[in-house]
């Protein structure tokens, strides 16, 4: 296993053992990932991801290449057709090979890819690395990180080509492993613009029923719009329905929607994308009056309302922040929101959940 891909055979019998006088070899002397792309059949390639991942499925992008330059490497990685059933355990570590002129070196290097590409798998292969360097200081080997941004940028590269190329195989892509993908917002902020490039999401956008990217929504922004409106939740059905985006729909303002729990956290580390301030429906107040209603007094409450809200105000007492009256309702009678400075809601019942938060 260590020697497979030496290009010199290994015999473990005496010559003297078989009748061609030479034996038989232990390794096959031969490195796919070091062959040029075009001598490498579709095929091939496919019994080569089973090989190493011991699947039955057959890769839904391959990424073969050689790199040059400050370092050099040869990398063939694949992205799985179907996600591994512990792709969000905690402990699962990168399954990508690491290779040293053709030497198995190790298959849990950490850094040698970021977390949030944890389900790629494959083969890296470095001409610069030494041979005899000890599997627990590569980690913090400087070549180790150059490899990492390297491979990082092809592959995301090579995703941003199959949205264009295939979209029923990006989205096929996307739904196994997008919510992955996504953690590297969070905390790879050198490679947000090339993940804003992949990333996807629903929206209210013909009601939810097809992805978006984030161009998308940009194009269709009001000419007056500032912000991009996000509603977060636990489902789809829940948010398609939320009160809190009756208003937007009402008036063509697109809305979308997160239903994967690191969205709430990336949020936190992203406030904009190409200028437009991210924006929670459920948090604060939002401004939705008609062109014509913007110069009557803002504050101003008939005083039906007034003595309602005061009642309710008794009513609830500490249970609540605020009572006001508000545009963004059509259906409903009424909704709740966070406050302006509050933690927003969903992110709210998240930390309530993993963390006690109060």
């Amino acid at each position: 296993t260590y020697s497979d891909h030496i290009d010199v055979k290994i015999f473990q019998n005496k010559p003297e053992e078989t009748a061609a006088g030479q034996g038989k070899p232990v390794n096959s002397a031969s490195a796919i990932w070091m062959r040029p792309k075009s001598e490498v059949t579709p095929e091939q390639y496919t019994e080569f991801y089973k090989h190493i991942t011991h699947g039955f499925d057959e890769p839904l992008l391959t990424s073969h290449w050689h790199a040059e330059g400050k370092i050099e490497f040869n990398a063939l990685l694949f992205i799985p057709t179907l996600r591994p059933w512990d792709l969000y355990d905690p402990g699962r570590k990168n399954a990508v090979r690491l290779y040293v002129r053709r030497v198995f070196i190790s298959d849990s290097i950490d850094g040698l890819v970021y977390p949030w590409l944890r389900f790629v798998r494959g083969v890296i292969d470095s001409q610069d690395l030494p041979l005899n360097i000890s599997r627990e200081s590569l980690q913090f080997n400087p070549v180790i990180g150059k490899i990492r941004a390297s491979v990082t940028k092809r592959i995301l590269g090579d995703l941003e080509k199959l949205s264009r190329d295939d979209p029923p195989g990006f989205i096929t892509f996307w739904g196994q492993f997008g919510a992955a993908l996504k953690e590297g917002l969070y905390d790879a902020a050198e490679h947000r613009p090339d993940l804003f490039k992949v990333c996807r999401f629903f929206s209210t956008h013909e009601n939810g029923e097809k992805h978006v990217s984030l161009d998308d929504y940009v194009s269709r922004m009001k000419p007056d719009q500032k912000d991009i409106y996000y509603i977060s939740g636990e489902s789809l059905d829940m948010l398609r329905n939320a009160p809190q985006i009756e208003g937007f729909k009402s008036r063509g303002l697109e809305v979308l929607f997160f239903t994967d729990t690191i969205d709430d956290f990336w949020l936190q580390q992203v406030h904009d994308y190409q200028g437009k301030k991210f924006k929670s429906v459920t948090k604060g107040d939002i401004e939705l009056s008609a062109p014509e209603e913007k110069d009557k007094k803002k504050d101003s409450v008939p005083a039906e309302h007034e003595r309602l809200i005061k009642e309710l105000k008794i009513h609830l007492g500490d249970e609540i922040n605020d009572i006001r009256i508000s545009r963004r309702l059509t259906d409903s009678p009424v909704c709740l929101v966070a406050p302006e400075g509050g933690v927003d809601m969903h992110m709210e019942r998240v930390l309530k959940i993993h963390q006690k938060y109060q």
